[in-house]
């Protein structure tokens, strides 16, 4: 560089930071329009947190104590203890009594004594072990298809698996009810996703005509056992809506395995229907199998590609050695003692039936292991919820937004484990606390009272 150049340059430089020195200055002279830097958010100022805060203030003023997150002492079966006292459970999904079952108890601790508590690591790396392997089997053979992989999350199974297979440009049509694992699901693949209306297959049949065109991949996503209101869907007409538009099927059967079919084997078996006709099947550990987890069962080239490539699998630790030790014995006893499932279906039909005859209102349940008492608004049904354990039966509240504002419910989980005598007492004791609580007025009646 020439010295004229240089000297130029450094002039430049000097006049940039005289330049820069004055701005300090005269922003020092100014006065200050924004706040001091805070250490941390105070997460009070979410709107969604100050509207939370209001709804249990109007609970509060009501007098309506919060039914939820209530410690159980011990096993929950068809019984429970709350606070020292027994009452009798049905709230828990332990459909078929497998959990704390000696047998599987057993499974889960010889796993611990041979692998430890834990895998260390995610399967691909160093994780995998021979249980693995032997539990996938044992699902692959109760759903009647080649394969499957096992996930640590019945929630995070959906939202992979949909979030990894489908993408822009691809379409999934739900049924508006579907759990929220599968809309999350959709959400991050960034696929579009439309709603029919629920267990409306005509109505599904018209998107399908309408937009099937538009869209690379289609996958129609249903389950198998609706988890809020205990119904199911036409399985052999989405077969033949989906062999019809050239789409995908997936059913979620986290509520209807060990539940549906004269063996527990699901939906497909209910309907008679060959399983290997549905693209995927998605089941959860944590019912039936008495565990927890979640899983994808389907063809081999499917469960394979997933291995490799899911990243809620390929990133995550595998399934520990008690929680796969506990699902194989379950999954055994499910194949070795279908008794079970006679006397979870006949328990579940008698809570239908008594609760019909009783007047309340329990929607479309088929009386399969769910059956809802729609009471209407969410006070209401955290009120009859707390009015029941009162009287020895714990059931919990399903309100908004887990369900329409209108529609609140108790829900009512059967298993083959409750007795007749339970059953009775349950529909009874809710539908006089239900008429008791309705003479008293409305939850905007209650509020008003409160406020005085």
């Amino acid at each position: 560089m020439a010295s004229d150049d240089r000297a130029k340059l450094m002039d430049s430089l000097k006049a940039n930071r005289r330049s820069a020195r004055g701005r300090s200055a005269s922003a020092a002279t100014r006065p200050q329009t924004t706040s001091p830097k805070r250490k941390v958010f105070d997460f009070k100022e979410l709107p969604q947190v100050k509207q939370l805060q209001m709804h249990r203030a109007a609970a509060d003023m009501m007098g309506i104590e919060n039914p939820f997150f209530r410690p159980h002492d011990g096993l929950a079966v068809e019984t429970s203890v709350i606070g020292g006292q027994t009452y009798d459970n049905f709230a828990s999904y332990n459909y078929l009594g497998l959990n704390g079952h000696p047998r599987v108890n057993a499974a889960a601790k010889a796993a611990v004594d041979q692998y430890g508590t834990s895998v260390s690591a995610s399967r691909i790396v160093a994780g995998e072990r021979p249980f693995h392997n032997e539990l996938e089997s044992a699902l692959a053979s109760i759903h009647g298809v080649e394969s499957a992989i096992v996930m640590v999350s019945g929630h995070a199974t959906n939202v992979t698996t949909i979030g990894h297979l489908m993408h822009k440009g691809d379409l999934v049509l739900t049924d508006s009810f579907v759990h929220n694992s599968i809309a999350e699901g959709v959400r991050l693949s960034g696929a579009t996703r439309m709603n029919f209306p629920h267990d409306d297959l005509d109505a599904l049949e018209k998107m399908l005509a309408d937009h099937r065109h538009k869209f690379d991949k289609v996958l129609i996503a249903v389950e198998g056992l609706y988890s809020m209101d205990g119904d199911f869907p036409d399985l052999r007409k989405l077969v033949k809506l989906k062999q019809a538009y050239d789409v995908w099927l997936m059913v979620d059967e986290a509520h209807s395995i060990g539940v549906l079919g004269k063996t527990g084997h699901g939906i497909s078996e209910h309907f008679g229907i060959d399983p290997t006709e549905v693209e995927i099947w998605m089941g959860t550990l944590s019912k039936t199998f008495s565990s927890c987890g979640g899983y994808i069962a389907g063809s081999k080239v499917l469960c394979d590609y997933l291995k490799v490539s899911a990243p809620g699998f390929v990133f995550s630790v595998g399934l520990s050695p008690a929680l796969a030790g506990s699902a194989i014995a379950s999954a055994e006893m499910l194949k070795q003692e279908p008794e079970r499932v006679e006397r979870l279906q006949k328990n579940g039909s008698l809570f239908l039936k008594l609760a019909k005859e009783a007047g309340l209102n329990t929607g479309p349940s088929t009386g399969y292991a769910v059956v809802p008492v729609i009471v209407g608004d969410s006070a209401g049904a955290a009120m009859l919820s707390n009015r029941l354990l009162a009287k020895g039966i714990n059931a919990l509240p399903i309100i908004f937004p887990a369900v329409p504002e209108k529609s609140a419910r108790i829900r009512f989980f059967i298993t083959s484990e409750h007795t007749e005598e339970q059953i009775i007492r349950a529909v009874e004791t809710t539908a006089a606390e239900l008429d008791a609580m309705r003479a008293d007025g409305t939850a905007v009646d209650r509020l008003i009272k409160a406020s005085r």
